[in-house]
């Protein structure tokens, strides 16, 4: 292919692109009805209805756990409140063989694509039937029946792992995208530039999902960056780019299916910036009152996605008061009742820690496995669920 080579210039002129400002998309209003001149969008009752009971588990889930994690019933956890619509709009878009790659507020988007209660209840309690054998963090989902690729720790490695996984599934032909979730802080990262420069050589089917929520923890967005947000930095991989309001689900699910189209049927990686914003803390270590005003925040619950959605739920004859009260009523029941079943459940056997690192366990590993019992048996009062193990014989 040839480039056409770029006009010529013979005085030093400088641009810092400000006469480019990308304009946010947007569909649905606050008080749920369409914005003027907006199209209401192919989204029917059935999928509208899975759309907002996922929002809405999501949010009961965020506030039982976290309930739970100051009654020290858990050690850590991360809310999604006031992001909903931007994770679970776009995970609706996809195909349920797309996957996903998240990062760590995503839950809601396995909730869409129907993880249990029970699922995450077990890996929060990281019991014995945690599929992760208890080795993560609580909130550090993953399935690979759902194609959700577990959550790590580290900030914005995911970005070009989704790449990779991305370019193989061009090269498989088999009609899938992989979607990346990240926070505007993560866009900060190297792993980023080098995902969207490296997608973009090889037109990698892979959608970039920036969920800029206003903070990187502690941090605004005014002392992360100069430019205008994230979506200009896709100019420089001359790469598609959309900015959309994060809390409109309408806006969302659409702007995301038709990324989907171009990155599967194009071959051309997409970069989404949902402008949300975080309504809790970080996680359950974080005081957002050390940063920013309450003022602030009540600013941005006045366009909670979740009344937005409802409310237009309702306009559509869809949705009533009463099956919202009977929705939140079940809702925390299953949560609640689901959770003292979790916490009940055995730890994850001993042995698991070393007999699935090797095809066979290694004379070192089994050295230290005896090690680790030893103390145990030492130290029963401080291990009582594992010293039962071991004490058994195993």
């Amino acid at each position: 292919m040839t480039e056409t080579p770029p006009e010529e210039i013979h005085t030093p002129q400088f641009t810092n692109g400000d006469e480019f400002r990308i304009p946010t998309y947007r569909l649905l209003q606050e008080d749920g009805t369409l914005c003027e001149g907006a199209q209401s969008p192919p989204l029917d009752r059935d999928k509208a209805l899975r759309i907002y009971r996922a929002m809405v588990f999501t949010r009961v889930l965020d506030e039982r756990m976290m309930a739970a994690q100051r009654q020290g019933r858990l050690s850590f956890y991360m809310q999604c409140t006031g992001e909903e619509a931007a994770v679970i709009g776009s995970a609706a878009a996809l195909e349920d063989d797309d996957v996903i790659m998240a990062q760590y507020r995503e839950q809601g988007a396995l909730a869409y694509r129907g993880f249990s209660t029970d699922e995450f209840m077990n890996q929060l309690f990281g019991n014995e039937l945690d599929y992760g054998k208890g080795r993560q963090m609580p909130v550090h989902y993953g399935s690979s029946t759902l194609n959700y690729v577990t959550i790590s720790s580290p900030l914005a490695t995911q970005i070009p792992q989704a790449v990779g996984y991305a370019y193989g599934q061009k090269l498989a032909g088999d009609g899938h995208c992989t979607i990346t979730y990240f926070g505007e802080g993560a866009a900060s990262e190297g792993d980023f530039h080098a995902a969207l420069n490296m997608a973009a050589v090889h037109r990698a089917p892979v959608i970039f999902l920036c969920r800029n929520n206003g903070y990187a923890i502690s941090t605004p967005t005014v002392e992360q960056f100069a430019a205008d947000g994230v979506a200009p930095r896709a100019f420089g991989y001359r790469m598609h780019v959309i900015r959309v309001d994060g809390n409109d689900i309408l806006a969302m699910h659409e702007a995301t299916a038709a990324a989907r189209r171009m990155a599967v049927d194009d071959h051309r990686p997409v970069l989404i910036e949902a402008m949300t914003y975080r309504l809790a803390g970080h996680s359950s270590s974080d005081d957002p009152s050390a940063y920013r005003s309450r003022t602030e925040e009540e600013g941005w619950r006045d366009k909670d996605p979740i009344t937005r959605m409802r409310l237009w739920l309702i306009s559509q004859g869809w949705w009533s008061e009463d099956e919202e009260k009977r929705l939140q009523e079940s809702l925390r029941k299953e949560i609640l009742d689901t959770m003292k079943r979790a916490e009940k459940r055995g730890p994850v056997p001993l042995d698991s820690l070393v007999s699935d690192v090797y095809d066979q366990v290694t004379p070192g590993l089994a050295e230290q496995l005896e090690g680790l019992k030893r103390h145990i048996r030492k130290y029963p009062e401080s291990y009582p669920k594992t010293a039962s193990q071991v004490n058994g014989g195993e």
